[in-house]
């Protein structure tokens, strides 16, 4: 069940909280972000081309807009760029000492995005869905450390984590093409001792793959939630993983640095990929 698979570096970095990788399929490139340096990265694996935003907040997720630029979790709100570079306030909801964390696009178009406490308070965070008419619906009151965020190849489940739990919880979609979402549950549980459930993508199998902060591994859970595969890596703190690449073969993982000063391995940071994972999933586009 334990593999050691071959491991390349995508992007070596020192990032000091890499968070939330996406394939962006118009574009065949990989977008990823650095919360803390608030900035957003892309790299096309075909050319090796990577591009850097810097953001006026910490931004804890970007993902690909239909038509073009990206949307963006940042500490006070939904953020839009537009493909000529231009910026708006989609949603401004600025609370001290809280930030946006994981986010995630639904099968409909929405955004899923979800918030933290700076100090990590318990109850402090929420999740929420954005429309991509703008609309606001707050879902999940008193979370914690929201994080991984994905649905199933049908869309009729919804998977989430609420980090400090150690549970990959999953809901009911009631309607693919709507926000009707019920029926919370645990999926998977993640033992003491094996680190924390970070960030998650499902693969085309419906199976659910979960980085491990302060776990060293990436573990994918079978679509009955029994583990079947773990993966471990070269540094503590894992922090998501998505598949990509032309055929969405290639699982990419992201890192930190934060909180391990000079014990940091030399690829904590950095932006690997597994070549040959399994079948992702083509992830949509914001519809706003």
């Amino acid at each position: 069940m334990s593999t050691r698979p071959s491991l390349e570096i995508a992007v070596r970095a020192s990032a000091v909280l890499g968070e939330g990788p996406t394939w962006d399929a118009a574009a065949q490139r990989l977008i990823w972000v650095d919360i803390l340096s608030s900035r957003v990265h892309t790299y096309d694996p075909a050319t090796g081309r990577r591009t850097t935003l810097g953001t006026e907040q910490h931004v804890g997720a970007a993902k690909p807009r239909a038509g073009g630029g990206l949307v963006v979790n940042l500490r006070d709100g939904i953020g839009v760029y537009g493909a000529d570079g231009s910026f708006d306030w989609l949603l401004r909801e600025a609370v001290p000492g809280r930030r946006g964390n994981d986010a995630a696009v639904a099968p409909d178009g929405s955004l899923w995005a979800g918030t933290m406490r700076y100090d990590e308070g318990a109850g402090g965070g929420t999740l929420s869905r954005i429309g991509s008419d703008g609309s606001h619906t707050e879902f999940l009151p008193e979370v914690t450390v929201s994080n991984g965020i994905g649905w199933s190849p049908d869309g009729r489940l919804m998977y989430y984590i609420d980090t400090p739990t150690r549970r990959i919880d999953v809901f009911d979609v009631e309607d693919p093409d709507g926000p009707v979402v019920s029926g919370r549950r645990p999926f998977a549980e993640v033992e003491e001792g094996a680190g924390f459930p970070d960030g998650l993508c499902v693969d085309a199998d419906g199976a659910v793959w979960v980085a491990l902060w302060d776990g060293a591994a990436v573990r994918r859970y079978a679509p009955d939630g029994t583990l079947d595969r773990v993966v471990e890596l070269p540094f503590p703190r894992p922090t998501a993983c998505a598949f990509g690449g032309a055929d969405l073969t290639d699982l990419y993982l992201t890192s930190a640095r934060v909180g391990l000063g000079a014990a940091a391995p030399p690829l904590a940071g950095s932006l690997l990929v597994i070549q040959g994972a399994g079948q992702g999933l083509a992830q949509p586009a914001f519809g706003g």
